[in-house]
């Protein structure tokens, strides 16, 4: 084995460490990453050929969480890793993004990146170090790749930016962000904060990047040491020339033209599309020498070769006359369209509409029983508010099935999720999940749902602190040019011709999350600092468009919405209401029609009662407050008799807590047995607790108390008889008879 290790130092001291030549050596590339405990493997596999017909980059980026690697057992009933989870997808997101933009724009080949955790001790965080991985996986295969990357996770935490931060440090951090870099430019964003500014986004850019610099350099030593600097040749492209500069020369100026009528998207889509049959049904006439197979060739490559000059001339007619393809300037927003209750069930229903990409989103309140479990490898943890986003085929026109949830679902909900989620207050009651459908698409649609998200939250009445708006920024700049155009507001066309797609939400206050892919070499951060600018006056301008149709949380919940109590019990209570094996919570849960719930938190039992209606709950917090209720000496209690006695009975004048009424105590007159007073099981009466014994904590309970004393009554002290008294076990009692004064004076 010819086993080569490289290390690199983090700002605070701690190693990472690099090796290549001991494991996984029959993929094109392999690198295993240490820092500390952790522990990932990165491999890298490419196909020796392109298939036939691919124009595009058919990259594939996985990253996979081991549940062996914290030493625990996979959950579910075939105990081993499934599909991958959203955490997975969306680490797998993160590194596709900074890869992708860096393969040569000519080679076709199937790529394969597989990242994989092999250990983890829950104290560094293994998301940040998959790119830096899979990039050292490229760099120690011949694999064509223009430049090594690396990412990093930068938080500032007390004012300073920590580079890696711990799973403990990251409690204290007020911005979180993953940079992808080279070691010129960086290349990818994506991260939230909780309302920083403009500059403090820049300054984390700034930290993140010098310390992605000796990462890189690392892995060019590292492939130079291994020979691989050295790519492999290919040839993924048939290109002809003579009809590139054909398309150039007669389809440019007509794509111009159609640029300055700023159609629809569908009627622009419709005229280029056009554009380009007319011309291939002119050159098939004039081709008539050639066969099917060497015409269809030839259309494939006058599609790529029109796509460059849809290109050109867009970006042109931006750069010189400042004018997109809807018409708008640089700076426009597009009309933008809110309603608030469109649907009459949901507990709050949002549309937003910006040109021709629309949102309805949905808002529905739950329990503590709706919240989300989360079994990662190194998170398990509950999750009360979730955003899940939907992209039907019909948003595009696209004649095709839905099928199930894709990796662009989850990362663009994701984002939506990290703008909004801070903005819930940390104590209130109930379970919240947005849903996102997406009706219409050109452009930004994860950022019509940030705003749809926050209109439907207020509608459901939920008291979010501030209400959140977001934008999708976008850049032209073509090398060795100074000039460049930031465009606000950007369309799917623009996003997919131009340079960089840059979404920034936030409040009027600050920024809450960013996602940020570049496409282009050079861009400095002056060129961010100006765009970032250029959206805060966009999503400010978004924001008061907003606010026109609800402009703050309602202040009722709907009728349809479950309503919620929350209190807390003292701790020693909780067994009293849960009751053994559940038995008292189901059974007032039965008998109220109640959901209740309960749990320890700080010492204390946190309780959540919820039902449709009032009478339910009130009926459910009766219970448990007379549980939990300490009973006080010279209190009434209406009370249930649970046994009769010879000497008394027993009454429950709380749930769980039972008195003595002594014979004695039950009414003015003498009593032989407690029948004589019409008293059975199951009675209801009015009692009054008249003492607590301190040494048995017993209560002793009378009911003649709360009668009133008739005249002529008079207290006598009355002997023991010998061998006890039967009522009382031998102990002596107060006997109170009815008699006249006469009788009293020689009763003895």
């Amino acid at each position: 084995m010819n086993v080569i290790t490289k290390t690199v130092q983090l700002p605070d001291g701690r190693t990472i460490t690099i090796e290549t030549g001991k494991v996984a050596k029959q993929a094109d590339g392999s690198a295993v990453l240490r820092l500390g405990n952790t522990v990932l493997l990165a491999t890298v596999c490419a196909a020796k050929e392109a298939v036939p017909g691919t124009d595009f980059m058919p990259l594939q980026v996985d990253y996979r969480e081991q549940y062996s690697a914290a030493g625990r057992f996979p959950g579910g009933f075939t105990k081993r890793e499934g599909k991958a989870s959203d955490e997975e997808v969306l680490t797998s997101r993160l590194v596709d993004r900074a890869l992708r933009p860096l393969f040569p724009s000519d080679y076709h080949c199937e790529v394969y990146v597989q990242v994989m955790l092999l250990s983890a001790d829950g104290v560094d965080q293994p998301d940040a170090l998959a790119g830096f991985a899979a990039s050292a996986a490229m760099a120690c295969s011949d694999i064509p790749f223009d430049y090594t990357i690396s990412e990093v996770r930068v938080a500032r935490i007390n004012g300073e930016f920590v580079i890696n931060p711990t799973f403990q440090q990251m409690e204290e951090a007020d911005m979180d962000l993953m940079v992808g870099a080279t070691k010129d430019n960086i290349m990818m964003v994506e991260g939230e904060m909780k309302e920083v500014s403009e500059l403090d986004l820049i300054n984390a850019l700034k930290a993140a990047h010098e310390a992605i610099k000796p990462m890189c350099d690392l892995q060019d030593e590292l492939a130079k040491e291994l020979g691989t600097d050295v790519k492999r040749e290919y040839d993924d492209e048939i290109n002809d020339e003579e009809l590139r500069q054909q398309i150039k020369d007669e389809l440019y100026q007509p794509a111009y033209d159609i640029n300055h009528k700023a159609l629809p998207k569908q009627e622009r889509n419709d005229s280029f599309d056009k554009l380009l049959a007319d011309f291939l049904e002119k050159y098939d006439a004039a081709h008539e020498d050639l066969s099917a197979d060497d015409l269809e060739e030839k259309h494939a490559e006058a599609k790529r070769y029109y796509d460059d000059v849809l290109r050109d001339a867009m970006r042109r007619c931006i750069l010189d006359e400042g004018l997109r393809l809807d018409g708008r300037a640089t700076t426009d927003i597009r009309p933008i369209w809110c309603e608030v209750s469109p649907l009459p069930m949901p507990h709050g229903s949002a549309i937003f509409q910006r040109g021709e990409t629309m949102s309805l989103s949905t808002c529905t309140l739950g329990t503590k029983m709706d919240e989300k479990l989360v079994d990662g490898v190194l998170n398990r943890s509950y999750q009360r508010f979730l955003l899940h986003y939907n992209f039907p085929p019909f948003s595009t026109g696209e004649a095709k099935a839905q099928r199930g949830v894709g990796r662009r679902e989850i990362g663009h909900g994701h984002l939506a999720w990290r703008a909004l989620k801070d903005q819930i207050p940390a104590d209130y009651p109930y379970t919240v999940r947005l849903v996102s459908q997406v009706l219409e698409s050109n452009g930004s649609s994860s950022m019509a749902t940030t705003c749809a998200g926050t209109l439907a939250l207020m509608d459901a009445g939920v008291p979010i602190k501030k209400p959140v708006s977001g934008i999708a920024m976008g850049l032209i700049k073509n090398p060795g040019e100074d000039k460049y155009a930031i465009l606000s507001d950007i369309l799917g066309d623009e996003d997919h011709l131009g340079d960089m797609d840059f979404k920034t939400t936030g409040t009027r206050d600050g920024l809450t999350a960013t996602q940020m892919d570049i496409k282009c070499d050079g861009l400095s951060f002056e060129i961010l600092e100006k765009a970032l600018m250029q959206a805060k006056a966009g999503r400010e301008h978004i924001l008061n468009e907003m606010m026109k149709t609800i402009s703050e949380p309602r202040a009722e919940l709907k009728p349809q919405v479950p309503r919620i109590e929350v209190f807390d019990i003292p701790k020693e209570f909780i067994g009293a209401v849960i009751g053994p094996g559940g038995k008292i919570i189901q059974q007032m849960q039965e008998e109220t029609g109640a959901t209740i719930t309960i749990e320890e938190t700080e010492g204390k039992g946190h309780v959540q009662v919820s039902a449709p209606n009032k009478e339910s709950i009130d009926a459910a917090l009766l219970k448990i407050r007379a549980i939990v209720a300490v009973p006080e000496v010279g209190e009434v209690y209406e009370g249930t008799v649970r046994s009769i006695m010879p000497y008394g009975c027993f009454v429950e004048i709380l749930p769980g807590k039972d008195g003595l009424l002594h014979i004695s105590e039950i009414d003015w007159k003498r009593l032989e047995t407690v029948e004589e007073a019409g008293l059975k099981e199951g009675d209801k009466i009015q009692v009054k607790l008249m003492e607590i014994d301190p040494k048995t904590g017993k209560y002793k309970l009378s009911r003649r108390a709360l009668l009133e004393k008739p005249e002529g009554y008079v207290e006598r002290e009355r002997r023991p008889r010998r061998g006890g008294d039967r009522r009382n076990n031998g102990g002596e009692h107060r006997r109170f008879e009815h008699q006249d004064n006469n009788d009293a004076q020689g009763a003895e």
